[in-house]
């Protein structure tokens, strides 16, 4: 009997690796620092049965094609974003995701990013490297105060902004937050939040952190009116989605001192990121970090492992995006 055959696009844990080949012929990219082209990944498709995605690859309508008998999209991401779905179930191939299991680690880096910029962590860390000690009372690189200021959470009523602001507690800060849907009192109150306008926010917060989800509403959330809505010794996060922030516009502000600085783990067309910032020392720039967690992405790979093995055995995935391909005819 000929064995499954299954695409990986980069290295995941090896333990879930193992499990597959358990029971299929498993082909991967084993190079963690390139992201598979176009031409690379359809022919990888050509010849195998499921495709193992990761989030930085883009499947659409011409990768799903390259093989008319693919079996399944297996993807490591919590929503299919950058996969063509209605080619996908027009076809009738499953597309299975993982369920929202990155809060704490996204939480975690969002914090880091938030310290660093503004205590200068990443200026300091280079000048050192340089063979430059200014003095443990220098001014040169006098920075920001984190505890006790204002955290202003856009979009923070969902996971990640509320994991945020437990941490933020721990500093002191008192935490505002916007979104189209206010939280429960109750949640407002357990949270440590409170809901205020997105102007307001945005004028009275020293750090603004972004959490929205990327929708067709949310794209430029954050553009030059609202840059310029903010204190000029405040910072922007974000660890979201890169399209939330209009990038050019971010730029030009920050090239400009209308803010002080910002801490961005996501960029609007990854992995190309606006040439201005790359210069800048007022920004901290890491390169989607938000899951690099060695023990979650192990888990995560587990969770595409589960949905490829019941694919296999013939079953609906339990994590399948598109469950309507296996309603009956009738």
């Amino acid at each position: 009997m000929t064995r499954p055959r299954i695409y990986i696009t980069q290295p995941v844990a090896k333990s879930a690796i193992a499990r597959l080949r358990e029971v299929a012929d498993v082909e991967l990219n084993p190079d963690p620092l390139t992201i598979v082209d176009k031409e690379a990944l359809c022919a990888a498709v050509a010849k195998n049965d499921i495709l193992f995605c990761l989030l930085h690859d883009r499947i659409d309508r011409d990768v799903i094609a390259a093989n008319p008998n693919l079996r399944a999209i297996a993807s490591m991401k919590i929503t299919p974003s950058d996969i063509d779905v209605q080619e996908a179930t027009a076809r009738r191939i499953p597309i299975t995701v993982i369920p929202a299991m990155v809060t704490e680690a996204t939480a975690d880096i969002h914090f880091a990013l938030l310290l660093a910029v503004a205590r200068r962590v990443v200026e300091g860390d280079r000048l050192l490297r340089q063979g430059i000690f200014p003095g443990s009372q220098s001014s040169y690189l006098e920075a920001a105060m984190v505890s006790g200021k204002v955290l202003g959470l856009v979009g923070g009523g969902g996971r990640i902004g509320r994991a945020v602001a437990r941490r933020a507690r721990g500093f002191g800060m008192k935490c505002l937050y916007w979104g189209p849907r206010r939280r429960p009192e109750a949640d407002e109150i357990e949270s440590g939040i409170t809901y205020v306008s997105l102007e307001r926010l945005l004028a009275e917060s020293d750090f603004v952190s972004l959490h929205s989800p990327l929708t067709p509403e949310t794209f430029h959330q954050i553009g030059a009116r609202e840059l310029a809505l903010m204190k000029p010794t405040a910072f922007l996060i974000n660890t979201a989605r890169g399209s939330i922030v209009d990038e050019p516009a971010l730029a030009r502000v920050l090239a400009e001192g209308g803010i002080a600085g910002a801490g961005l783990d996501v960029f609007e067309n990854e992995p190309h990121v606006t040439a201005a910032l790359i210069p800048m020392t007022n920004t901290v720039l890491t390169p989607h970090l938000g899951s690099a967690v060695a023990e979650l992405r192990e888990t995560m790979a587990h969770v595409v492992v589960d949905n490829i093995l019941a694919i296999l055995d013939g079953q609906e995935p339990p994590n399948c995006w598109n469950p309507e391909i296996y309603a009956r005819v009738t």
